[in-house]
């Protein structure tokens, strides 16, 4: 049995080391998405890949985000021409899947393709464990990504799938589970239920929950209840993106990214990195060859936090799930995005962010150009206004901001109030 503190030594890199190993292999990983997947062919067709072996080379290449997917794969089923589907032509059968969107993704091959055992090793869960898997295996990938980590790690799974709470309680309390894996709040569903029908789960010690907020109260609940639960940030497309740590029993604030995946963190809507501790939208480049997503836009934001873990990973920490990073708006009957306010704030030197705030002004829209500037004074906020009305097709008006803005990640705020 494993009961190490980490996984394996990928955990405890030193970081200049994994980044070397990651920027090695991404040219070859682009190579390929070139040679199998036309819908890479295509983004990356004026790209020399071997110049692409930085952080800033990468920034360069355009963030791919769920729209442009699902479009690609409207017009190319199922997968958008993002998929090397040669070995599944070859006849090495393997999963697909459709995630609401609809977004449809295939699963890679190999014991642990979204990488889900590391996270559930940190969780405390050991090989023998029993893992009473509540995630649905319909449709969504999201019961076989728990599944084929905790099996991988070498624990005994019985998949439960959602719904029918009342029998799932009965078979728990019947091959009694060590683990829980699930959405945080069907827990309690199930702890609660339990307690009705007199068949306590006690044998539940650890929680590996995703897909939902794990509110500080619910998670002090558990823990009265002598269960203690972590979460993870995976997604369907990606898998386990980061995962929370313990020291000493207690949870370390923020999670750790997953190895094997570059991580960044860019301004909303835009394909340019922030500064470190700036919210922004969380984009993934993952190494699954079958399914190689380059500089993909989860559409979820957070924040890198920007010191070592003590719980002695060394890989990049994030705050985790921040809330949702789009924030296209529709104004006087236009949609604004917030590439275009991007490219306002490019439009003069000293501009160091830009916000587009909009409200109501009696029965009309109205839009102001907030601007965080290095020289307040230096500020042409005349031709500022002329560029936002030839760039957003909508007049507004422009204004110095007293203050920095609130570190939120948003582009565009939308004050309107809709309830009257």
């Amino acid at each position: 049995m494993n009961n190490a503190v980490n996984f394996d030594s990928l955990e405890t890199r030193v970081p200049a080391d994994r980044e070397t190993d990651l920027f090695q292999r991404l040219p070859e990983l682009l190579d390929h998405a070139k040679a199998h997947c036309p819908g890479h062919a295509e983004r990356l067709t004026q790209i020399s890949t071997s110049t692409i072996n930085t952080r800033d080379a990468l920034s360069s290449l355009p963030v791919l985000r769920k729209p442009e997917l699902q479009l690609a794969q409207q017009n190319n089923p199922p997968f958008g021409g993002f998929a090397d589907l040669s070995g599944i032509e070859a006849g090495a059968g393997t999963r697909m899947f459709m995630s609401p969107g609809p977004v449809w993704e295939p699963q890679a091959p190999g014991s642990d393709p979204w990488q889900v055992a590391r996270a559930m090793h940190a969780a405390g869960i050991r090989p023998g464990d029993k893992v009473h898997n509540a995630f649905s295996y319909h449709t969504t990938p999201g019961g076989f990504i728990m599944d084929q980590g905790a099996i991988a790690l070498g624990c005994l799974v019985f998949p439960a799938g959602v719904g029918g709470t009342d029998a799932q309680v009965e078979a728990a309390h019947f091959y009694q589970p060590d683990v829980y894996a699930g959405t945080p709040d069907y827990l309690k569903v199930l702890l609660d239920r339990a307690d009705e029908m007199n068949m306590p789960l006690s044998s539940i010690k650890t929680g590996m929950v995703s897909g939902g907020a794990l509110f500080p109260t619910l998670r002090d609940e558990y823990l009265s209840r002598g269960i203690r639960v972590m979460q993870c940030y995976a997604t369907a497309d990606l898998g386990v993106i980061a995962y929370e740590t313990t020291v000493n029993g207690e949870i370390v604030p923020g999670m750790i990214c997953n190895e094997n995946l570059i991580v960044e963190i860019v301004r909303s809507g835009t394909d340019t990195p922030v500064k470190a501790g700036e919210v922004g939208e969380l984009v993934v480049t993952c190494f699954n060859k079958s399914y190689p997503l380059i500089r993909f836009g989860t559409g979820d934001l957070s924040a890198v936090i920007d010191e070592p873990s003590p719980c002695g990973r060394t890989n990049l920490r994030i705050k985790g799930w921040m809330g949702r990073a789009d924030q296209r708006t529709k104004i006087k009957g236009m949609f604004v995005d917030p590439k275009q306010i991007d490219e306002l704030a490019q439009s003069q030197s000293g501009i160091r962010r830009a916000r587009l705030v909009v409200t109501r002004e009696g029965d009309a829209d109205k839009m102001t150009l907030q601007i965080e500037a290095d020289h307040p004074d230096a500020v042409d906020t005349p031709a500022l206004a002329n560029d936002m009305q030839r760039i957003l097709k909508l007049k507004g008006e422009v204004v110095i901001a007293n203050e920095s803005f609130p570190n939120d990640g948003l582009v565009i705020a939308d004050e309107r109030d809709y309830q009257n």
